[in-house]
């Protein structure tokens, strides 16, 4: 150190080497320090904790200083918030013409801020330049006041850019390998970025932890949390910021979903808040206040924690299945963005990527320019493909367009086939229903849906902006299907995508179909064994266990004493594996039933047990085969059969010879009417098969007649 030198030099070099950005803000002050005619003699810089309000106050200082100028510094937290004490303290300032007002935290002057412009700002000399820091933006009548319209600029403090925030990095010593865990965790916050630098390189320089495996750890929350995000109200309030911290996008919808009827207030307060962002959608945390707040409440109420991601996920899986279907990718992306952190699906988005693109219904203008998509990048054969599903199912082809130049850069196809159509030209749609056929074939009613392409020429089937929304809306119209027996994924067969679809249960088929000069594989999922939601709603439960966030014992709002959806409207059950019928295999099973109509340990054998008819709505194979009996007394003649197919499955039934003799009829017009209630009875449970829909009861007395004597052992007559 130099003769003459303090302490306090050596700690404003070290402030100066450390500052990196805020350059359009140093040029305004610049600016203003120059008498630019173009420039405001007022700033008023807004943010919120952390974000670097102080350390920019004093790097206007010290410029101020290097030209000459008079500066005088006040802060807000130690001077009282009275005119008489801070016009003690800004004396100076108003005293002499050319000087630099800075005034810090003025937020604990907030009570001043009438009297601030009123009073005290206009007695400033000309050539002053005063700057206010406050962690909330003035009140809007001084914005539009014409009066400091030409005087003043509001500038509002953001994180770091990225560049900018990476350079802090290197200027602190943080290795290069722990760059991007830092700037995910701290989104370029300056305060976050000091704190975090100062533990990676105390960690890396004792050699207690890799670098590139870095997290923030308690000291650093604890740290954080207030600073950033103060003391909330109530507990109610800072619920409402955890639920803000988890979601993309925080709407008054999902506040009142999460929180009942106090959601208007608690939005409303939520908006007001420095750290928080509003769009058209909704409301979102800076990232380091979102990280924080999430790592906290993991910690501090593990349980809390599990059981808002739980409640957050359904939700916003019901409102996939609500949404308009141009809302439909807003909604999927909500519900996808609450795993972005976890598992495999950290990796298989381009989460960085949010509105470069925006899909779009391919129009007949579009299809020239999809079809030249496909020969770029798979060739003239597939070209040919796309042009002939193009004039098929125009419906199902949309486009991608960036939303910097408008245009198209990528484009998908979901397919959808109730038949065969297509196989006998396109190779990929024929390996798709020899599939179909050499597994479980399709029943009345349902269809295969085929994600047929995933263009996009600048990334191809890598993760994307477009590839983001490609992969959002297959899952989408899965969710959002009733009756969709197949769905099938198209990949380049390069091993990429292996194991994230195997992941999702779209499992790989044998067949490996070529187009042109590429091979393709299949990936395919039978969706009559599990409804999507139930899926979906297992799927959540495995990555939030699999991130080590204990879920308890339910895999849904069940374990709450809740329900989801199902598709049909009924709730699946937990882990619900079901059988997948044929129509023959079907009616024999619901002939076996009604034989074993009385005997529970044979229907708990029989494969309706296990159908989607059955247990996905929590009823017993018994109650529903008893209404579906129930109905057919509503066809025509339906009260005789019904006296027949009750008398004939009761418990006590010997034989049909004597059922008949007991209704008084020949044997032949007994087995016609037996045949046609039976033949009803199966109808009806095969609609609602296809449908999803519950069995419902009609309310009549299905008690079976009983015959004297005693009843059988075995089941009643066939």
């Amino acid at each position: 150190m130099e003769d003459g030198g303090s302490l306090g030099d050596l700690v404003v070099a070290a402030r100066d080497r450390a500052f990196v950005g805020r350059a359009a803000e140093r040029a305004m002050f610049r600016s203003a320090l120059a008498g630019d005619p173009h420039g405001s003699p007022v700033l008023y810089l807004h943010g919120p904790g952390g974000i670097g309000k102080s350390t920019l106050l004093r790097r206007f200082a010290l410029e101020a200083r290097e030209a000459g100028r008079l500066v005088v510094e006040i802060d807000g937290r130690t001077v009282p918030a009275t005119p008489d004490d801070f016009e003690q303290a800004a004396g100076k300032a108003i005293g002499e013409p050319g000087s630099v007002l800075l005034v810090d935290a003025f937020e604990h002057c907030q009570g001043l801020e009438h009297w601030l412009w009123e009073h005290f700002l206009p007695r400033l000399p000309l050539g002053t330049v005063a700057v206010v820091a406050a962690r909330s933006a003035p009140d809007p009548r001084w914005v539009a006041d014409p009066g400091w319209a030409d005087l003043m600029d509001v500038v509002p403090l953001r994180n770091l850019a990225r560049g900018d925030a990476a350079t802090f990095l290197r200027v602190r010593g943080v290795p290069d390998g722990a760059h991007h865990a830092l700037l995910s965790f701290t989104g370029g916050n300056p305060l976050a970025l000091s704190l975090a630098a100062a533990v990676v390189v105390r960690q890396d320089a004792d050699g207690t932890a890799r670098a590139a495996d870095w997290s923030p750890g308690r000291d650093v929350i604890a740290t954080l949390l207030p600073r950033l995000v103060g003391d909330p109200p109530s507990p109610a309030h800072r619920t409402a910021l955890e639920v803000c911290a988890q979601a993309d996008v925080t709407s008054e919808a999902l506040l009142r979903a999460m929180m009942g009827e106090r959601a208007p207030e608690l939005f409303a307060w939520l908006r007001t808040q420095p750290f928080i962002e509003s769009t058209a959608a909704g409301l979102f945390p800076h990232d380091v206040v979102r990280e924080v707040l999430a790592a906290d409440l993991r910690w501090r109420d593990p349980d809390g924690f599990a059981a808002l991601r739980r409640r957050m996920y359904e939700y916003l899986l019901g409102r996939v299945r609500e949404a308009s279907a141009a809302q439909m990718l807003q909604a999927m992306q909500a519900l996808v963005y609450l795993h972005r952190t976890i598992g495999h699906l950290a990796q298989a988005f381009e989460w960085h990527s949010h509105g470069l693109v925006r899909e779009l219904p391919c129009t007949p203008a579009d299809e020239r320019r999809v079809v030249e998509l496909v020969h770029e990048t798979e060739g003239p054969e597939s070209a040919a493909l796309a042009r002939f599903w193009l004039d098929r199912q125009p419906e199902a082809f949309v486009v991608y367009r960036s939303t910097g130049t408008d245009d198209i850069v990528a484009f998908s196809a979901w397919l959808q086939l109730a038949g065969p159509e297509g196989e006998d030209v396109d190779p990929v749609v024929a390996a798709a229903w020899a599939h179909v056929r050499t597994a479980e074939p399709l029943r009345a009613g349902e269809r295969v849906a085929v994600a047929r392409f995933h263009v996009n020429p600048q990334a191809y089937q890598r993760p994307s902006a477009a590839m983001n929304l490609i992969q959002w809306r297959v899952i989408g119209e899965i969710i959002r299907s009733d009756d969709l027996a197949w769905s099938f994924v198209v990949m380049r067969d390069d091993g990429f995508w292996n194991d994230y679809l195997r992941r999702s249960d779209m499992l790989p088929t044998d067949a490996r179909p070529v187009v042109g000069d590429h091979g393709y594989r299949l990936f395919a999922h039978d969706w009559r064994t599990r409804p999507a939601l139930a899926w979906m709603v297992e799927k959540n439960k495995a990555l939030l266990a699999g991130a080590g966030i204990d879920v308890g014992p339910g895999t849904h709002a069940a374990a709450a004493g809740e329900s989801a959806p199902s598709p049909s409207g009924g709730t699946p059950r937990e882990g619900a594996d079901y059988v997948v019928l044929s129509r023959s295999r079907f009616d024999s099973a619901v002939r076996d039933a009604l034989r074993a109509l009385w005997w529970p340990n044979e229907l708990a054998a029989n494969p309706l047990s296990r159908s989607r008819l059955v247990a996905a709505h929590g009823q017993s194979l018994h109650d529903v085969l008893l209404r579906a009996i129930d109905t057919v007394p509503a066809e025509r003649g339906g009260e005789k059969r019904y006296r027949v197919v009750t008398t004939t499955y009761s418990r006590a039934a010997p034989t049909q010879e004597a059922v008949a003799r007991r209704l008084g009829m020949s044997f032949s017009t007994y087995r016609r009417h037996l045949t046609a209630a039976v033949k009803r009875v199966s109808d009806v449970l095969w609609s609602h098969e296809l449908s999803g829909e519950p069995m419902m009861s009609a309310g009549r007395d299905l008690t079976p007649d009983r015959w004297d004597g005693q009843p059988l052992d075995g089941p009643g007559p066939g």
